[in-house]
């Protein structure tokens, strides 16, 4: 899995929209965050078009995803937003000028699908916050803050507090390569060219908006295509958006951990990744170690290994 190199000052940055459309002054704010990094930023072609719910056809999305993909002088691709969309791109996509000069790609929701892809050519990407989030929240937010780090080069360090009496946890110590993303996403490429799971890899998933039967029916996916005999950890992050569902046997945390009970890894819930402030950045592909303890959980990526 090749990671691509450490932002220099200077650096060529493009934002673009694989998916949904956005509105411009979200776009704009990123620009301007990325000019304080010390980044050279353009905001690509389509990425403030409207075409129904997508920033354009699949025609002028792939464009601007290819042309990033294929020019050595851009050094990281920030996508905009999630929503829906990114799958219309996957079978159209060339990897050859990024798998040439890779380069960072971030983003997560629906995003999820292209770092999938990217890993499948054997380049690790970012899942990290979006054009969104670096305007609302700005330049010194504690997740923008963690994505600029990594992107110039430092590893991944995270020690998350778990809360008093927090029973869902299993502990336990995994050392896997990271994959997953967004659960709805995950389970749409399982099955198709456009996913390689790793042997004994550590699992990430989160969601927003899905009621708990919905879940419950995906982590059943998971589970009868055999993802959880496959992996050395789970990792769960946030779950927004929804309500508890009193018709369910369990509630949507019972629910998980009640289908995987059978499997002897390690499981950690409410880590901070998904669709809320605290989306700590995590390296997709990259290989991880993580330690859930009884008070916290420990989370690393090494760039340099």
């Amino acid at each position: 899995m090749r990671l691509p190199d450490p932002l220099q000052f200077n650096d060529n940055a493009i934002i673009l929209s694989p998916s949904g459309n956005i509105e411009d002054y979200l776009v704009h704010d990123t620009a301007a965050i990325l000019s304080k990094w010390g980044l050279v930023p353009k905001i690509s072609k389509y990425a403030l078009g409207k075409s129904g719910r997508f920033s354009g056809t699949v025609e002028e999305r792939l464009h601007d995803l290819q042309e990033a993909f294929d020019n050595p002088s851009i050094k990281l691709i920030i996508c905009s937003r999630g929503g829906y969309g990114a799958v219309h791109l996957l079978e159209k996509l060339n990897f050859n000028g990024i798998r040439k000069n890779p380069k960072w790609v971030v983003g997560y929701s629906d995003i999820t699908a292209i770092h999938s892809v990217l890993q499948v050519n054997g380049i690790a990407s970012l899942h990290a916050p979006m054009a969104k989030h670096f305007s609302d929240e700005g330049v010194n937010d504690l997740s923008v803050r963690y994505t600029k780090s990594i992107l110039s080069g430092q590893s991944v360090d995270y020690e998350i507090p778990v809360a008093k009496n927090f029973a869902f946890n299993r502990q336990g110590r995994a050392i896997g390569r990271l994959f997953g993303g967004n659960l709805s996403v995950f389970c749409g490429i399982i099955g198709t060219p456009f996913l390689r799971m790793p042997k004994n890899g550590i699992l990430f998933i989160e969601e927003i908006g899905e009621a708990p039967y919905k879940v419950d029916r995906m982590i059943y996916q998971l589970k009868l295509a055999g993802v959880f005999k496959r992996i050395n950890a789970l990792i769960i992050g946030k779950f927004t958006d929804y309500e508890e569902d009193e018709k369910m046997y369990f509630s949507l945390k019972e629910s998980i951990l009640d289908a995987t009970k059978e499997y002897n890894i390690p499981i950690g819930f409410d880590f901070p990744v998904g669709h809320v402030k605290l989306n700590f950045p995590l390296i997709m592909g990259k290989v991880a170690v993580l330690r859930i303890q009884k008070d916290k959980i420990l989370f690393k990526q090494h760039v340099n290994k």
